[in-house]
């Protein structure tokens, strides 16, 4: 089986990841790829809620519990080893063309950056810091050498870029 691209957007809390990454979903399905995603939540300590009926079961002893919905299904299991995400990845997503993970910006995969100043914050942009493939901004910043600049109002560039890059 064909293992997909994984790619990380990463990007300072409120600078518009999931914003502009629903916009190059939708363009790379548009194309024709099979795209999955896996949202990094590293602040949540309770992903299930314990008000649920699968918190409960958790909590009653089931390592792995499938939630089952009119619109969708979510699995949840506890792991005594805690899996590297790229097996992780690789194991759960069979046969799609591109996994596109929000976060994880010390994960090993290849990183795009979304950046944007955020009122009185002076944050800079993590490329320089952490290997960025590219930055999406409208900002003004001096980025390393080889990082590309692309523009958040045009989206199929950096769709373009993953084509010709990792697909």
């Amino acid at each position: 089986m064909i293992k997909p691209s994984v790619i990380s957007v990463i990007g300072h809390q409120g600078s518009g990841k999931t914003t502009f990454l629903t916009q190059l979903i939708s363009i790379l399905i548009e194309r024709g790829y099979r795209v999955g995603t896996v949202k990094h939540a590293p602040d949540k300590q309770e992903l299930d809620s314990p008000d649920k009926d699968s918190s409960r079961h958790r909590v009653a002893g089931a390592e792995q519990r499938l939630v089952v919905g009119a619109v969708g299904y979510a699995l949840f299991w506890e792991g005594a080893e805690e899996e590297p995400i790229d097996k992780m990845i690789e194991r759960l997503f069979p046969g799609y063309d591109i996994v596109l993970v929000e976060g994880f910006k010390r994960g090993p995969f290849p990183k795009i950056e979304i950046y944007r100043r955020l009122g009185d914050l002076n944050v800079e942009p993590l490329a320089g810091e952490i290997d960025v493939v590219a930055v999406v901004t409208e900002q003004r910043v001096v980025l390393p050498d080889g990082v590309r600049l692309l523009s958040p109002r045009r989206p199929e560039e950096l769709a373009d870029l993953i084509e010709e890059e990792f697909l």
